[in-house]
Order: C-alpha cells, then sequence, then structure tokens
C-alpha cells in the first residue's frame, strides 16, 4: 500500500517533482536531469501505470484518496497529501483535478520498432507547441493510426501539457525520437511507405483526390511540419507527394493538429 505523507509546507523538499509545473525551461531541466515527467488527473494517471511507467510518487487532495484507493493499493511509494490551496502554491497552477503523479521516464520504443508497428504513421518536424503535439497524438490515435516519429527538436510528448492534452494516448500510441533529423523521409521510404507532406506549396494535390489514389495497401507516412515555417525544404523534397486541404474564405491553413486530424481520417479510410 502506498504510504500517504500529509504535507503543509509548500517547501517541503519532498514535493520537489512537482515545483513550478507551468514553466516550461523549468521543467526541461528537472525533469531530464531526473528521469521523470508528471500526469495530471486521475485518468491520465491510471493511463500511465497501466502502460508501464514506473511511479515515483503522488501529490493528491483529500478528495481523491477514496476514488484512486484501488490503484495506490498495489504502489509502494509516497503519496503526498496536500490541500489544493498548496498544490496551487507549489506547481504554480489551480491544480483543478487534484491528482498530480511524477512517473519515470521509460524508452518503451525505438524508431525501427514504429516503423515495424503497422500501415500508418505520423512524422512530425520541429513543433514547439506542446499543446499541439498532444492533440496530434490523440488525434493520430483515435483514427486509428498505428505510431509517431518526432524529429530531435520536437516538444517532449512526455511533458505535462502534451500528456494532459493527448488524454493519455501518448502512452497507448507507438512514438519515438528520431536521432538524424535530415535522413527521415530516406528512412521512411527504405520502411516501404509513402512519405507524403501536407503543405502549402505550388506543386501541392488536393488531400482527398491523392487519398482515392493510393493502393489498399499502401503503408503512409504523413509529413507535418513546424507551426511558424511549416515542413523545411529538405523534408519536402524527400517526399513522393505533397498534399494540401482545400481552403476557403481567404484561409490558408489550418492549426496543426487540425491538420493532423483531417488529414489522418481521410489518409486512414
Amino acid at each position: 500500500m502506498a504510504t500517504v505523507i500529509p504535507i503543509d509546507d509548500a517547501g517541503d523538499p519532498r514535493l520537489a517533482d512537482y515545483v513550478g509545473l507551468r514553466e516550461a525551461s523549468l521543467r526541461r531541466l528537472l525533469e531530464t536531469e531526473r528521469g521523470i515527467f508528471i500526469a495530471e488527473g486521475s485518468k491520465v494517471i491510471r493511463r500511465a501505470l497501466d502502460a508501464g511507467y514506473p511511479p515515483r510518487s503522488l501529490l493528491l487532495a483529500e478528495r481523491w484518496l477514496a476514488e484512486l484507493a484501488d490503484l495506490l493499493e498495489p504502489l509502494d511509494v509516497p503519496v503526498y497529501l496536500v490541500s489544493e490551496e498548496l498544490a496551487e502554491q507549489v506547481t504554480g497552477f489551480h491544480v483543478h483535478r487534484g491528482a498530480l503523479a511524477s512517473l519515470y521516464r521509460v524508452d518503451r520504443y525505438t524508431v525501427a520498432d514504429v516503423l515495424a508497428a503497422g500501415r500508418r504513421l505520423v512524422v512530425l518536424e520541429d513543433l514547439v507547441d506542446h499543446t499541439n503535439v498532444g492533440a496530434v497524438i490523440r488525434n493520430a490515435a483515435g483514427l486509428g493510426w498505428d505510431g509517431l516519429l518526432i524529429s530531435p527538436r520536437c516538444a517532449d510528448p512526455l511533458y505535462r501539457r502534451s500528456v494532459k492534452v493527448s488524454m493519455g494516448a501518448v502512452f497507448s500510441l507507438p512514438w519515438a525520437r528520431l536521432a538524424d533529423h535530415r535522413e527521415a523521409p530516406a528512412l521512411l521510404r527504405e520502411g516501404g511507405f509513402t512519405v507524403v507532406a501536407l503543405a502549402l506549396a505550388d506543386t501541392a494535390v488536393d488531400l482527398a483526390e491523392f487519398a482515392g489514389a493510393l493502393a489498399p495497401s499502401a503503408r503512409v507516412a504523413i509529413l507535418l511540419g513546424t507551426e511558424g515555417h511549416g515542413l523545411s525544404q529538405r523534408w519536402l523534397a524527400g517526399a513522393d507527394a505533397i498534399v494540401q486541404i482545400p481552403m476557403y474564405a481567404g484561409i490558408d491553413s489550418l492549426n496543426v493538429a487540425a491538420a493532423s486530424a483531417v488529414a489522418c481520417y481521410v489518409l486512414g479510410r
């Protein structure tokens, strides 16, 4: 049974894993140094544990003890019991779901594992917004895609905000970080994938038309670029096709997360 430890001091060093959760730079340093990540909310915590991520500790408001009793029973970790006011002082925001867990990072899949995972992959180049990364993961998992690859400079899928927005889908969708940004399209083609870049370009073809011409057995990898500049010229040049979503009313494009949902739905049918 987890050990419940009441704490009433925001400066207690045992709460160090939960300090400044909204400060992305601080969290990147702290979480990398300690090899941890933070899961927020009872559903997400359950999914992280079910996926096999080892817990380090939990931080709970008292109202969550009864609801999470079955989850806490087999754990041998400290559970820091705090008021919601204290949780806000420590984390820097109102923890409205009242439950946080610090878990150890585990590299569950290699790039080779993801390439072998199935017929449909999403590949992200340098997305910097954790919310977008989490939303893309949720879209890919929810629309039946098989895996995700991210470039070396892409935002962290295990950052708290990414995990929360993905609704824990980051724990079920196989994903891995590429070691070499430059060779991604070639690596995908070698794996037998048709590499499809989603981008605004004079040579782009209609997404639905392209999808309609795909062989049913085709393996497809969709490339999605950074929020500001889109895909790099290297990745565009390495794609087998460039596609775009037709737009109207003077709007040139969708947010990358919204675009990923459309692309995953159309290419995955």
